[in-house]
């Protein structure tokens, strides 16, 4: 059996801050596990939901070697399913209401962590064929084994991927207070390792150290070796593109599933969406105090309020839409304050044609992916994106930007051959956003039929985790054999 442990800093259902924590909850669970053991490492948060407690058993301690001082760890385990999860304990760094705080306290938990997930495996006498690390906060693990850990003979036989799920966040401070954290030696801190425009990048790190890098989509690999959607870290990339892969995420069908899904009025599928559909339409526009209108095309927005989500272009054309075209929004999510006054103020203005939630509610997310005729992602840039195919999932159709993972998940609309997914636009354009959004009007109102076919298709497209799943056990075995070959 080929064993495999995830660490992370996040993953569901125990703790969950954004899509990292959706990937690591889920794609164990769906890796063949005929083939395959796998195991995933958290750190064992104060914050953590209570209800979970109860199921963790304490399997030893020890203390962690931060350079001049030592701190304590603790292992914790559960099961789920398959998959054996470990919880690494630790009060002064995992305390808090929330897993993440400032940056530099950052960086000390996660080399913490990181040393800690190290430090336990031989005393849980287990060693992984591959650790599969996951965004910055991991991204000591790889340096570590190549390292601190490298000459001892227990830890010469694993191999490391390292994930970007998003890498605008790279874990970026001071050489000195990481080389005073970690006890790594200087020379880990130059141009060819660590450092990155003067000042120590874990990311990089686990990308310069790991056998293989992986990102969430296969257009977002490309991005990220071009100067715009690199972060600075293009040539790194550049120069390991024979490491480089990109496996498009999946979303869980057990969660993501009108026929189910726990939060919705009226369970639906392909072959009942005609009654389903509108019942929960009608059901999120009073949520969010519309007009009850069957045949309006209502738009929705499940999102931070960034300028790396689009809505920048957004604020530009939210005027001339709500003033020109016969269209509804409803909006659910935070983020920068003029953004969210931006909705307050066109829902005074507007009352009929948007509502808005400042915050964020499971209940209402699945409402919106369920009731709503199309969804809206005009990003920036994103690396994979789960939206989009959550809303396809209900037979809502996407208007996104061509861009990461929404490139590769939505295929544009071709009305002369009646094919595609949904909508697209290329460059970032307030104007593209605009005409894309009044062609999406034309084909609703006008060519009803061809909307409804694009409904069925979307809900037909396969974005369950077992075909990811298996691009991941390749990349797995990959590693695995290429290893066994140097015998």
């Amino acid at each position: 059996m080929k064993q495999i442990l995830f660490a992370s800093s996040e993953a569901t259902p125990y703790i969950k801050t954004g899509g990292l924590a959706d990937v690591v909850g889920a794609l164990p669970k769906y890796i063949d596990p005929n083939e395959f053991e796998i195991r995933v490492i958290l750190p064992k948060y104060e914050c953590m939901d209570s209800k979970f407690l109860s199921e963790l058993n304490y399997v030893c301690h020890f203390y962690v070697d931060l350079n001049w001082r030592k701190q304590y760890a603790g292992i914790f385990e559960a099961k789920r399913g398959n998959v054996t999860y470990y919880f690494v304990d630790n009060e002064f760094y995992f305390a808090g209401p929330n897993p993440y705080h400032n940056l530099h306290e950052d960086v000390e938990k996660f080399a913490f962590f990181s040393k800690a997930v190290l430090t336990a495996l031989p005393l849980l006498n287990y060693a992984p064929a591959v650790i599969h690390c996951n965004d910055w906060q991991t991204g000591l693990i790889p340096v570590f084994l190549h390292t601190t850990f490298g000459s001892d003979v227990f830890y010469s036989g694993i191999r490391t991927v390292f994930s970007i799920h998003n890498l605008k966040f790279q874990g970026r401070w001071k050489i000195r207070d990481v080389m005073d954290v970690t006890g790594l030696p200087e020379y880990i801190f130059d141009h060819h390792g660590m450092e990155s425009y003067g000042e120590a990048n874990l990311l990089k790190g686990g990308c310069v150290y790991a056998d293989k890098i992986c990102t969430v989509s296969p257009t977002y690999a490309h991005d990220i070796m071009t100067p715009e959607g690199g972060e600075g870290l293009d040539g790194l990339f550049e120069s390991r593109k024979e490491d480089l892969v990109g496996i498009l995420n999946g979303i869980d069908y057990d969660i993501f599933d009108p026929k189910k899904d726990e939060y919705l009025i009226d369970h639906f599928d392909c072959d009942t969406i005609a009654n389903g559909k509108p019942l929960n339409k009608a059901c999120l526009q009073r949520l969010f105090s519309l007009p009850e209108r069957e045949n309006v095309l209502l738009v929705g927005i499940v999102s931070r309020m960034t300028d790396q989500k689009g809505f920048d272009l957004i604020a530009y054309i939210l005027e001339e839409v709500l003033t020109t075209l016969d269209i509804q929004f409803v909006v659910l999510g935070t983020g920068e304050n003029r953004y969210e006054h931006m909705f307050h103020y066109f829902q005074k203005r507007f009352p009929n044609k948007i509502g808005s939630y400042i915050g964020y509610s499971e209940e209402r997310a699945h409402a919106i992916y369920a009731g709503a005729d199309a969804f809206m992602m005009p990003s920036l840039f994103e690396p994979c994106g789960l939206s989009q195919m959550m809303s396809m999932r209900y037979g809502t159709v996407p208007i996104v930007r061509e861009t990461g993972g929404l490139k590769d998940s939505v295929c544009p609309y071709n009305e002369y051959e009646n094919t595609g997914t949904g909508f697209s636009f290329c460059n970032y354009n307030a104007h593209e956003l605009l005409h894309i959004l009044q062609y999406a009007c034309e084909v609703y109102y006008e060519h009803r039929d061809k909307w409804n076919a694009m409904v069925l298709r979307d809900m037909r497209t396969d974005f369950s985790w077992e075909k990811s799943a298996a691009e991941y056990a390749k990349l797995y075995d990959s590693l695995i054999i290429s290893d066994e070959s140097t015998i």
